[in-house]
C-alpha cells in the first residue's frame, strides 16, 4: 500500500480498535499469550518445524535476491530501510491472497498454515546480521502475531521487546503476542535471523469476531492484494 493511503486508513482502523478495546481491554490488554490456551491450532506449525525449515533453507541460499520488506510494503519503509543492513521477507499468505510463485517453493509450509483457522498473514522474516528494527506498533488490534524461530544465531542471539517485556528467540520455541503494542528488535549478531511470522485473527466472541472478520475482508482488498502485486 502507498504510504499516503496507509496513513488515510489509520483513522477507520483507530475507530475499530476503540470498539475492539471494549473486549480486549485497551491499555490493560495482554502482551504475550499462552499458545495452548489462546490458539492451540498454532501448535501444528510447531510440530512441522523441521519440514518448514527444510523448505526454508534453499531460499536462504539466495536470500540476498529476496525483496526487502519496504519493497513489498511501502508502508513499512521507516522500520525496514531506516537502519543499516537488510530486512528480507518471503510472503506466503496475505489476508486471503496467495502468491503462487512463492507458495510453489514451500508447499508443505503452505499446507500447514492453510489449515490454521482464521489465518490473516504469513511470511518468512529474514534479518541480515546486524539488522535491527526500530520501535513501532502494529496498526490493528484484530490479530495476534505468532513467531516460530527457524534460524537463530547461537552467539549473541537477537531479541524482541514487546511493551515492557523482552524475549530472546530460541530455535524452535514459538511465541504469541499482541503486535499492536510497541515493539522493537535488537539484532547485534553477525548471522541471519529467520522467523516464520503467522498472524491470526484474535479470538473474540460475537459481535467482536464478526466485526473483525468484516474488517479483514476490507483489508484484503485494500492492502493484501497490493502486497502480492508488488511481488511480480
Amino acid at each position: 500500500m502507498h504510504p499516503m493511503l496507509f496513513a488515510l486508513s489509520q483513522l477507520p482502523l483507530r475507530c475499530v480498535n476503540a470498539a475492539l478495546d471494549l473486549h480486549v481491554g485497551g491499555s490493560r490488554r495482554e502482551v504475550f499469550f499462552d499458545i495452548d490456551e489462546t490458539y492451540p491450532a498454532l501448535r501444528e506449525i510447531d510440530r512441522n518445524a523441521d519440514s518448514i525449515r527444510a523448505e526454508l533453507m534453499p531460499l536462504l541460499s539466495d536470500w540476498e535476491d529476496l525483496p526487502e520488506y519496504h519493497v513489498v510494503d511501502a508502508a513499512q519503509t521507516r522500520i525496514s530501510s531506516s537502519t543499516p543492513h537488510r530486512w528480507k521477507v518471503f510472503l506466503l499468505y496475505a489476508m486471503g491472497e496467495k502468491p503462487a510463485v512463492n507458495r510453489q517453493r514451500c508447499p508443505r509450509t503452505c499446507a500447514v498454515i492453510d489449515d490454521i483457522p482464521d489465518l490473516f498473514q504469513a511470511f518468512f522474516s529474514i534479518l541480515e546480521g546486524g539488522k535491527s528494527i526500530p520501535a513501532h506498533c502494529g496498526p490493528y488490534r484484530g490479530y495476534l502475531r505468532y513467531h516460530l524461530p527457524l534460524v537463530v544465531p547461537a552467539h549473541n542471539p537477537p531479541n524482541i521487546r514487546v511493551k515492557d517485556i523482552t524475549h530472546t528467540w530460541r530455535d524452535g520455541e514459538s511465541i504469541l503476542f499482541d503486535d499492536s503494542w510497541e515493539h522493537e528488535v535488537h539484532n547485534d549478531a553477525a548471522d541471519l535471523r529467520v522467523v516464520l511470522i503467522v498472524d491470526v485473527l484474535r479470538p473474540m466472541p460475537f459481535p467482536f469476531h464478526a466485526v473483525n472478520r468484516l474488517v479483514s475482508v476490507f483489508i484484503r482488498y485494500l492492502y493484501g492484494r497490493g502486497l502480492v502485486k508488488n511481488l511480480r
